[in-house]
This record gives C-alpha cells, sequence and structure tokens, in this order.
C-alpha cells in the first residue's frame, strides 16, 4: 500500500504516492486560478481548493495514509453547520491589513505580540485576515452572532470538510499570531488584540496523529499527518537536528533552521521562532524561520516583462557578476520580509545605464534573490550555528548561476536536492511516521563550493536595500 500527500500550494494541489520502498512519485497536479480584486489582494476560491484536494485524493489507489500540507498563513471563514465557505480564501502574499497593522503598531502593541506569539506585526500572519473576514463581510457577521462561524486556515477548513474534525496542527498555528509559542494553545490575550473570537477557531493538535478519515475508492483511509508546506519540506530535506538549514526557493523563499525543544526568539534580527513539527505525545520541535517575499515570483515578473523567453537563456552570464558592474535589484516587489519586515518598501534597481541589458537586468534579480537569502541566513547563524552544508529547494535552485553564486556569498557548501517534490515527500514520512514497513531514503543532491568569496558585497547590496525601505505610503 501507498502513502499519499498532498501538497496544496499557493498555485496548485499535488498528489505525491510513496510506496513501502520509499519510492515516490506525483501522480496528479492540478493548477487553480489566482484573484486580485484590489491593489495587494490576493485570493483563491475555497470551493475549487477543496475540489482539488478531493479530486487528487480520489486519483489515488490503495492508500494506507494520507499527510496533507497547506499554505501557512491562508485563511478563510465557513459555516460550522454546512461547511461551505462564506468568504474567499486570503492569501498569505495578501497586504489589504496593512492599514490595521499600522494602527496596532501606534498603539504599541507588536512587544506584548512578540512575547506571546513570538511573531511580529505583519499582514503576512493570518490574524488580521481573520479579523478583516469579520468586519468586512457581513455573512461572517451573521454568522458569528448565530454561533455559527468557524474561521481557520486552509487545512482546517480541508480536514473540516473531508473528515468532519475541525482541528489545526500546531505548526499551522504557530503561523497565526494568535497562538502562544510557549503553551501550544490560542492566546486568549491575542485573539482579543486582534479580534478574532477563540471560539470560532479550530482545536489545536499534533502533527501527527488521527485526523479523521476520508472516504475514497470505497474505503475510508486515516488522515494521519497535517503541517504547514515549509515545515513539511524541512522534513523532507532531512533537516532533524539542531543548526540544519534548508532554503526553498519558490514564489518566495523561505528558510528555516531546526532549533530544538524550545523556541529561540530574535526579534531584533527579524527572525521568527516557529513550530517545526509536533509527533503525537511528545514536545514540539522548534525553528527560526525567515522569509523573502519574492523570488522566483520576481523571475516570472521578468518573464512577464519580456526580458527572457526561456530559462536557458539566464543560466550562463559572463564572468563579471551584476553588481561588480555596479548594478543592483532589490527584489522588494511585494515588501521586504526577514530581517527588516517592512511592507513599503519598493522593488529597485539602483546602476542602470545606457549600456545595460535585459541580460544584464535579469543577472542582477538572481543575484537580489541571492543577496536577500543571505541576510536571512547569516541572521539565523548569529543565533545558532548553521552547518557548513545549506540544503536548498524550488525552481530557481534549477539555474546553475544562482546556485554558484549562493555558494560564493555565502561561503558555504549549497546541496540542491534532486527532488522537485521535497514538501510532498517529507509531508509522507510526516503521515508514515507511525506505521511499520516504510523506509525512507535521504534524497541526494548537487552540490556547490565556493569558488569566490562574494561576502563583502552583501555591505553594498544593503546599501541598496537601505534605499528601497519606507518608499510606498
Amino acid at each position: 500500500m501507498t502513502i499519499l500527500a498532498i501538497d496544496q500550494s499557493t498555485t496548485s494541489t499535488s498528489a505525491y504516492v510513496v510506496n513501502d520502498s520509499g519510492a515516490g512519485r506525483i501522480v496528479q497536479t492540478i493548477q487553480h486560478r489566482q484573484f486580485y480584486p484590489a491593489s495587494g489582494q490576493v485570493e483563491h476560491d475555497a470551493e475549487e481548493l477543496i475540489c482539488n484536494v478531493r479530486h487528487c485524493i480520489d486519483s489515488c489507489a490503495d492508500i494506507a495514509a494520507i499527510g496533507i500540507g497547506n499554505q501557512g498563513e491562508s485563511c478563510l471563514a465557513w459555516n460550522a453547520e454546512t461547511k461551505q465557505p462564506i468568504s474567499p480564501v486570503i492569501v498569505w502574499q495578501d497586504n489589504r491589513t496593512s492599514t490595521t497593522i499600522d494602527k496596532l503598531k501606534d498603539e504599541d502593541i507588536e512587544k506584548v505580540v512578540l512575547e506571546r506569539a513570538g511573531l511580529p506585526l505583519d499582514s503576512y500572519f493570518s490574524a488580521t485576515k481573520m479579523a478583516w473576514i469579520i468586519n468586512h463581510i457581513p455573512e461572517a457577521r451573521s454568522f458569528l452572532q448565530k454561533g455559527k462561524l468557524r474561521l481557520g486556515t486552509t487545512d482546517a477548513f480541508f480536514l473540516d470538510r473531508l473528515t468532519g474534525h475541525f482541528v489545526t496542527d500546531i505548526s499551522t498555528a504557530s503561523r497565526t499570531s494568535l497562538m502562544n509559542l510557549q503553551t501550544g494553545q490560542w492566546d486568549e490575550k491575542l485573539c482579543r488584540i486582534f479580534g478574532v473570537p477563540i471560539e470560532t477557531l479550530p482545536r489545536i493538535v499534533a502533527t501527527t496523529g488521527h485526523f479523521g478519515t476520508v472516504h475514497s475508492q470505497g474505503r475510508d483511509i486515516p488522515i494521519t499527518a497535517s503541517s504547514v508546506d515549509q515545515q513539511a519540506a524541512l522534513y523532507g530535506h532531512c533537516c532533524k537536528h539542531r543548526g540544519d538549514t534548508k532554503i526553498t526557493f519558490g514564489t518566495g523563499a523561505f528558510a528555516l533552521m531546526v532549533t530544538g525543544d524550545s523556541p529561540r526568539q530574535a526579534p531584533e534580527l527579524g527572525l521568527l521562532p516557529t513550530i517545526a513539527w509536533q509527533f503525537e505525545n511528545h514536545k514540539p520541535v522548534y525553528a527560526l524561520d525567515g522569509g523573502v517575499y519574492s523570488a522566483g515570483a520576481a523571475i516570472n515578473w521578468a518573464k512577464s516583462l519580456g526580458l527572457f523567453q526561456n530559462y536557458g537563456q539566464i543560466e550562463q552570464f559572463g564572468r563579471v557578476s551584476a553588481i561588480e558592474k555596479d548594478l543592483v535589484f532589490v527584489p522588494a516587489l511585494s515588501g521586504l520580509g526577514c530581517p527588516h519586515w517592512d511592507r513599503t518598501a519598493g522593488g529597485l534597481w539602483l546602476g542602470l545605464s545606457l549600456d545595460t541589458r535585459p541580460t544584464d537586468l535579469m543577472q542582477s534579480i538572481l543575484e537580489g534573490i541571492v543577496f536577500r537569502a543571505a541576510e536571512v541566513i547569516n541572521a539565523m547563524d548569529s543565533i545558532v550555528a548553521i552547518e557548513n552544508e545549506i540544503s536548498i529547494d524550488g525552481g530557481v535552485s534549477e539555474n546553475s548561476y544562482f546556485c554558484q553564486f549562493l555558494a560564493d556569498v555565502l561561503d558555504r557548501n549549497i546541496v540542491v536536492k534532486n527532488s522537485a517534490d521535497l514538501t510532498a515527500f517529507g509531508m509522507a514520512q510526516l503521515a508514515a511516521h507511525q506505521l511499520n514497513n516504510y523506509h525512507f531514503d535521504e534524497v541526494s543532491g548537487t552540490r556547490y563550493s565556493p569558488i569566490k568569496n562574494r561576502g563583502d558585497q552583501l555591505e553594498r547590496f544593503a546599501d541598496a536595500v537601505n534605499r528601497s525601505t519606507n518608499w510606498r505610503s
């Protein structure tokens, strides 16, 4: 029998199956629509997402257990009785609550949120999105008054619809700004601060365990794991010990480091303590998280502008880097995440001249993503020593120039895992954790070793970042 991992990501839903010898493969991928109702707003259709999840489950046979990975901070509201959504999914990229965030900062609330949730005030997290739903969707307020409103991240909606269990795993809950990082439970004071009724939230449970069963192909199949996609990818990278670190370069770039059995808070560095995972009947394992909002998104944006036509065109450049030619790109297209946390920052090119070519612009974009990731990694290394080797994956990691430049800037070995499905692979491992007869080998990778030390170029990039901050009103 096989383990099925569902990877429900920002752009698609995939079904990944692993047999009892550890061999895995993608059997189904379904793209879903992106909606942009106004500037800074990003939505998904909740009904479309759950239909895609269901279709992925039904496309697989002989399943022993299921694990579901979710987007993390994306959230919605639905009817407790009918399980029908009453709001769109407000996606983690969405910035509609920026004015609320500014108001809370003016009220000097951030210190309380950092102490309890470990997270800075930012519209990236779910709390202000949930409050926005209550304040702006009349149906949500009506159901709240009737005691029929449910609020949660997408995982809770999927589980409620598939199994009737209204729960969320602790790794996902830790991304809301509503969970107390020390107790692992919803924090009443945080819920009051953000205006999210605690009674509307799902019960918090471990990452592995019994999440109910889903009926498919004549059988009741247990769901045995649920997790944020980035935490599942961390597990898939075989990062399981203190100091182990991975970066996933997808739409954004997400670095995670395992820190052990207690949270390590570093708000002065913009790093986020979070839950990596929790096995049933065990203590949570903690991690430090650092996110870069625009990685692959910046490259896709450049492609849409016509700066290149195919990815082979941006694999090789001259021997001189863009920054050595005085050209720098700051990929703040959706603001700056860790360690700056500035949603008002704007994307920026510095050093443009009459002889700047599209290839130069693309070279600077790749380098800018590297420099932003390096800012995060260097901040992490100052808290917990990182092993010399860093594991990476994601679409941008297929670019050889990018990987070598990353190794040079970090002055570390970079291992690009030879699998595009590490989130799903890690999710399958988590789902199989309590089952026998399933063996998972570590995914092999291609190693890039430093050739030229570029650490001194970070200082010049930092100057460009400073010029990009506080730009948008």
